[in-house]
């Protein structure tokens, strides 16, 4: 399975740690011998916009963007961002959902509503999702801020990889006083149940 070529979209908007996340994704890939590409767009991500990171992983990668229609993994952090890529998405992707809104300016000014119902559209058409309480765990664990850790610890179980290789990329890239806190969110991440 080495050789297929595995596309994630990770996607949230400014702030939420998308780009941590992918880094951390990227590097323990590479630690465990894949050829990783990767690229992210910053969408005034300072003002709550857009965040996207593609990160495409397998014997031999040669270009870092996912064609629409080829995702494999969505990693989502915030529900409504998930619906902007749901064109990048096919009928048996693994969707990992994080149970969290973020009004954007439009639905704050009141000139939009924030649409209801997310999940369950999500789920009605990719049945592989995942609905994650990221920021319940994260509190559970002690810090409200790993709620990136604790998604991202739900999809290393969609791969192929030591734990201890995980373990290894958070030590070497997190400062010592926020290293255990994250070490329990992705746990508890990995403890949710994986969708068949």
């Amino acid at each position: 399975m080495k050789d297929k070529i595995t596309n994630i979209l990770m996607a949230g908007v400014g702030g939420q740690g998308i780009i941590m996340a992918s880094n951390m994704l990227s590097e323990a890939l590479l630690a465990a011998g894949r050829d990783v590409k990767k690229s992210e767009v910053h969408g005034m991500a300072q003002r709550g916009g857009s965040v996207t990171s593609h990160v495409r992983f397998g014997r031999k990668v040669f270009s870092p963007l996912i064609r629409k229609g080829e995702v494999d993994i969505l990693y989502s952090l915030e529900l409504l961002e998930t619906l902007r890529y749901t064109d990048y998405l096919k009928k048996e992707t693994v969707i990992i959902l994080n149970d969290y809104r973020l009004n954007p300016p439009s639905v704050s000014l009141g000139a939009k509503t924030y649409p209801e119902g997310i999940p369950e559209l999500v789920r009605a058409n990719f049945p592989r999702t995942t609905l994650i309480d990221g920021v319940g765990i994260a509190r559970e664990v002690g810090n409200p801020k790993t709620v990136s850790t604790v998604i991202l610890g739900h999809l290393s179980l969609y791969i192929d990889m030591p734990e201890n290789t995980w373990a290894d990329i958070m030590s070497d890239r997190l400062p010592s006083k926020i290293l255990d806190v994250n070490l329990k969110a992705f746990h508890a991440g990995r403890e949710i149940k994986q969708v068949a």
